[in-house]
């Protein structure tokens, strides 16, 4: 390993980058579940059809979210062999 993949400022600046990732997918998600979901504001207590109707557009967002994670993760894996075909054959 190199000192630089162990440079304590990278390290920190991809936490921190990470942490902004996160909350803007909860915040994203956060929002379009509310406005898909919360429709009744005459009430203190959420109904069970609004409290249904988050917790399933929580898992679909997430869902979601998982798949394009793994489908880009295996376009990189594609990306990356036939990169390195390519150096082989110029190489």
């Amino acid at each position: 390993m190199t000192s630089e993949t162990l440079d304590p400022a990278k390290i920190e600046a991809e936490q921190i980058k990470s942490f902004r990732d996160f909350l803007y997918s909860y915040n994203k998600l956060s929002e379009l579940c509310f406005v898909d979901c919360v429709w009744d504001f005459t009430s203190r207590t959420i109904r069970d059809q609004e409290d249904t109707c988050a917790v399933n557009c929580a898992e679909k967002f997430l869902k979601a979210n998982q798949r394009i994670s793994q489908r880009f993760q295996e376009f990189q894996v594609i990306s990356n062999e036939n990169a390195m075909a390519m150096a082989k054959k110029a190489g």
